[in-house]
């Protein structure tokens, strides 16, 4: 707990504090309810990305087994470009999958397998999916990050600035008031001692 002065300069510090803790709070409420709606969604959507990758990692190697030997897809799919903008959630810029860009090479109909376009459509679609799930889990890391430290300003004002500032003030009214009844026991003594002397003349 930090020192305080027992003056009514230090009362109205600590209430003006009061002021801002008690209007900061329910922002940081807020934002700590929308954080967590965010975080819960996205671990949804990782669980659903990760299924529909899975899905299609098993279609895809329904697609491998077909061929008598090994194919380099590589050789026919690059991703060439991913692009990324920046969305806004409580104050926290997240990554967002604008577009991926692929360069595909066109197989020699007459050296490749009939089936090799639509594996070739299903390796893109899983590696769209991959980056899908890559980015939600980046939002998801970044949005974790504020969540735990805005809950701990929450907590921080809940469970100590507030209490303590709260105390503080109570602390400081007793002392002002037992120091303000003091005065006004020794102000009757003086008054007293005064009229005392002024009759014994």
């Amino acid at each position: 707990m930090a020192k305080i002065k027992y003056t009514k300069t230090e009362l109205k510090q600590q209430r003006d504090s009061m002021r801002r803790f008690k209007r900061y709070l329910p922002t940081l409420q807020l934002k700590k309810q929308q954080l967590q709606m965010e975080v819960r969604q996205l671990e949804q959507e990782i669980e659903a990305k990760a299924k529909e990758e899975a899905k299609a990692r098993m279609e895809l190697s329904d697609w491998i087994k077909l061929f008598a030997e090994p194919i380099r897809f590589e050789d026919y799919l690059r991703i060439t470009h991913v692009r990324r903008s920046y969305n806004n959630i409580a104050g926290v810029n997240i990554p967002v999958l604008e577009k991926v860009t692929f360069d595909r090479q066109i197989p020699d109909l007459f050296k490749t397998e009939p089936w090799l376009d639509d594996g070739l459509d299903m390796l893109e679609h899983l590696c769209r999916l991959r980056l899908e799930r890559l980015i939600i889990e980046e939002q998801h890391r970044l949005l974790s990050i504020e969540l735990r430290i805005t809950t701990q300003r929450v907590n921080l004002f809940e469970k100590v600035k507030i209490p303590e500032t709260r105390e503080n003030i109570r602390v400081i009214r007793i002392f002002l008031g037992d120091q303000q009844t003091a005065e006004v026991a020794r102000a009757k003594m003086a008054k007293d001692r005064a009229l005392r002397a002024e009759a014994g003349r």
